[in-house]
């Protein structure tokens, strides 16, 4: 028994040693003091002084040891102490992830800070740029303190761009050059077999369809000698920025008119490109071999776009000309030569070379190539070229035969072998002394780029925060003469019904939209189809979405990205091999190849109308007049009936009905009976009488119209229209 009741003082003396630690571990929290281990009572003074077990004492000995430890001397040194808070480095402008890196937080952190202000969280992304007193705002509400990092004064970039020459007035060092001429029309009209005709090749038939997909140059000779330039734009009206780009390096248009069709719409776009450009125009008038052909009603209807015929007394050549059975060619030939001398066409082939790039294409064996004119200079191989954002030296040249060649004069296409990437139809050909200075001048243009790109995109978000600021303050207002707690409730129940709508909203944007990639054979031809595509304006109906483009044949990378966007893969003159087009099969992807722009545009319009929902079409089954009006019992409820006869065709009862009054639809629904005299029917035929109630007892007028229809679900197509 003595034991047993040592062993329950023991636990008791235990208790009270950490009940002590406790104490003293609340006492050192309360003033700061370190903690120590308090010694325990032995268990003989616990037996031999009872009093000890007291609560009063025992506090009073845990008190004691903290006053032990907390020293005044302690308590001088803490407060001492100063109080370190976090401190930011701060800039004008930071990006989101750049002010959480800062501040030692995640995205997510400065995300939960901008909750409940004006700024739209759904705009924001990590790379999204905030300004100083937003900044402040999330630093101060994180409960640290900002500094303003110290600015290094950027010293502003010096402009190492590559720029034309002067031209200076040397007439000696001036010689003639080939007149580089262009020829336009509409399509089909006939230029790429008056071209072919010219030098003698086949490119007519290797076109697809006939019709030339983009530009191509080349260099004819004549019997007399001389040598002309031609460019052979498309004539179809997608490639109207192509004919614009190509009259810009032109000296002579040749305006291809059909004698039977007349002037037509990319006739008249034609003239206005060499207006613009200050081309004087050659008129050929095509097909005059056929019966139809009207060569006089040609000359008059270009009058009404001021193209004047020397016959009118105007200054226009006009040749009458067949380019497939090779009519008067030679006439059109020295009718362009003739011009050409009297333009005196001259030009410097001394110094660097200046040109510009009429088409760019990637050839899986060469590399990037371009089609350029020279039109100063004599470029030959070694040259260090820059164009646009890329730059060259120059490995190979070759003409419009595939023929190598060692230089190029002014006048002169060359296809241009050696570039580090492909440049953009249309960019100025510049040579500089080496290549350092050619990287120096294209990393000068891409951080000019960066720049404007980065002041632009500045401007469009002060525009959204503006807007939604504004917005934002506009609630606020609504809700002023509420409590904070107030408007919290008031703006959680408003959005509370967006969180079940997300999935079906995000699942209905999936279905109204159409994602594709687009590929090309060349830069020209991507940018034709660039410039269908933003033509399109229905975007109410089916949102199109050009996620990708460029030039080569489709990869597994354009897969992996339409998978992603649930898009669909255009290609345009070039080729899927076997093993994408399996992995295309096994993720369900589209792949749309096509040769003719025309196919290739149908097939976009039908894929536009497969995303559209069916349109519900209301057929007019019956007509009824009402007669009149009256009520039956049914049970203890009235029922409104009405007395009818039938007009035109027959109202069934299994059909839909409306009730129009006044000449609009008040009600639209099922009919509750049918009833011809006394008995329930299905069918009443035209000039029948019968009664009938509708399914919400609606009260009738004399003179309602009682019509009878049915609903069909027919398929929408797009009301798109790209001009063709």
């Amino acid at each position: 028994m003595n034991r047993r009741l040592m062993l329950r003082f023991e636990n008791l003396v235990q208790l009270r040693g950490a009940w002590q630690q406790l104490r003293a571990l609340s006492c050192r929290k309360a003033c700061g003091a370190p903690w120590k281990p308090v010694q325990a009572q032995p268990v003989c003074s616990v037996l031999l002084h009872p009093q000890l077990w007291q609560k009063d004492t025992l506090g009073s000995v845990a008190l004691a040891q903290c006053r032990h430890l907390a020293t005044k001397e302690d308590r001088k040194k803490k407060k001492k102490m100063p109080v370190l808070r976090g401190e930011v480095e701060i800039r004008q402008k930071m990006t989101i992830e750049e002010l959480a890196r800062a501040m030692g937080k995640d995205t997510e952190h400065i995300y939960e800070a901008l909750l409940y202000t004006d700024v739209d969280l759904d705009s924001l992304e990590p790379d999204s740029v905030l300004y100083e007193d937003r900044i402040k705002m999330i630093v101060q509400k994180s409960g640290m303190k900002y500094k303003s990092a110290k600015l290094k004064e950027d010293k502003e970039r010096k402009n190492t761009d590559a720029v034309k020459r002067q031209v200076g007035n040397y007439p000696a060092v001036l010689t003639p050059r080939p007149p580089v001429v262009t020829i336009l029309g509409h399509v089909d009209h006939g230029k790429t077999t008056l071209l072919d005709s010219l030098r003698k090749t086949q490119v007519a038939s290797m076109e697809a369809g006939g019709i030339t997909q983009h530009i191509g140059a080349f260099l004819v000779h004549m019997p007399s000698g001389e040598k002309i330039t031609f460019l052979d734009t498309p004539g179809h009206a997608a490639f109207s920025a192509m004919r614009a780009r190509g009259t810009n390096v032109t000296d002579i248009v040749i305006l291809v008119v059909a004698a039977e069709d007349g002037v037509m719409q990319q006739t008249i776009e034609s003239i206005q490109h060499a207006k613009n450009a200050g081309v004087p125009l050659i008129l050929a008038i095509n097909k005059c071999d056929k019966p139809e052909a009207d060569p006089e009603r040609v000359k008059k209807e270009l009058l009404a776009h001021d193209v004047v015929c020397e016959e009118f007394g105007g200054d226009v050549q006009a040749v009458n000309i067949s380019a497939l059975k090779g009519e008067n060619l030679l006439v059109l030939a020295e009718a362009t030569v003739a011009l050409a001398e009297m333009l005196e066409l001259k030009a410097d082939a001394t110094g660097l070379v200046e040109g510009t790039v009429i088409e760019s294409r990637k050839d899986r064996g060469k590399g990037p190539l371009t089609t350029a004119i020279i039109q100063r200079g004599t470029l030959r191989k070694g040259s260090v070229l820059v164009a646009g954002k890329t730059w060259a030296k120059v490995r190979f040249m070759f003409d419009e035969n595939g023929k190598a060649v060692d230089a190029a004069s002014p006048g002169i296409p060359v296809e241009i072998m050696g570039w580090k990437e492909v440049p953009s139809a249309g960019d100025e050909i510049l040579e500089v002394e080496s290549e350092q200075r050619a990287r120096e001048v294209v990393d000068w243009r891409i951080y000019a780029e960066q720049q404007e790109k980065m002041k632009q995109d500045a401007e469009v978000i002060e525009a959204r925060q503006k807007e939604h600021r504004m917005e934002y303050e506009q609630k606020q207002q609504k809700l002023a003469h509420l409590t904070w707690r107030q408007r919290k409730a008031v703006l959680y129940k408003a959005n509370k019904h967006l969180l079940f709508q997300r999935p079906t909203e995000k699942r209905e944007m999936d279905e109204m939209t159409l994602s594709i990639i687009v590929k090309g054979d060349v830069d020209g031809s991507v940018e034709a189809i660039l410039n269908i595509l933003d033509s399109y304006d229905c975007e109410d109906e089916c949102k199109l979405d050009i996620v990708h483009f460029g030039m080569g044949d489709i990869s597994e990378n354009d897969i992996s990205l339409a998978e992603s966007f649930n898009g669909v893969i255009y290609g345009f003159s070039v080729k899927a091999n076997e093993s994408v087009k399996k992995l295309a099969d096994k993720k369900g992807i589209k792949i749309k190849l096509h040769n003719i722009i025309y196919k290739l545009v149908d097939d976009l319009k039908e894929e536009l109308t497969s995303r559209l929902p069916p349109a519900v079409v209301e057929t007019t089954v019956g007509e009824a007049s009402v007669l009149d009006t009256f009520s039956v019992t049914v049970g203890k409820n009235k029922i409104p009936v009405a007395g009818c006869r039938v007009q035109k065709g027959l109202l069934d009862r299994r059909m839909k009905f409306k009730l129009i009054r006044s000449g609009d639809v008040i009600w639209k629904g099922s009919l509750s009976s049918l009833k011809h005299h006394k008995d329930d029917v299905q069918v009443i035929k035209m000039g029948m009488d019968c009664g009938l109630s509708l399914d919400n007892n609606l009260e009738f007028s004399i003179g309602d119209e009682i019509v009878c229809y049915e609903e069909k679900e027919v398929q929408q197509t797009t009301s798109w229209n790209p001009g063709f």
